[in-house]
């Protein structure tokens, strides 16, 4: 899983967009906002506590580099 990891920098990043975004879900309301919003929000937290970014596994998944 090393090679997903992410610097403390973008980690720092991911928390600030998560929380911004938990922030925009909150004072918007739970029921009005749809669900797709949530999957990002979710993505940048578990992706600045843990260090490895759900995104970044998908996009290599999807588009795989030349070997």
């Amino acid at each position: 899983m090393s090679q997903y990891a992410i610097s403390a920098a973008m980690r720092a990043f991911f928390l600030f967009a998560g929380c911004v975004l938990w922030i925009g879900i909150a004072l918007t309301g739970f029921r009005v906002v749809s669900w797709v919003l949530y999957v990002p929000a979710t993505f940048f937290l578990f992706a600045a506590i843990t260090g490895i970014c759900p995104g970044l596994i998908l996009a290599r998944l999807l588009f795989p580099g030349k070997r």
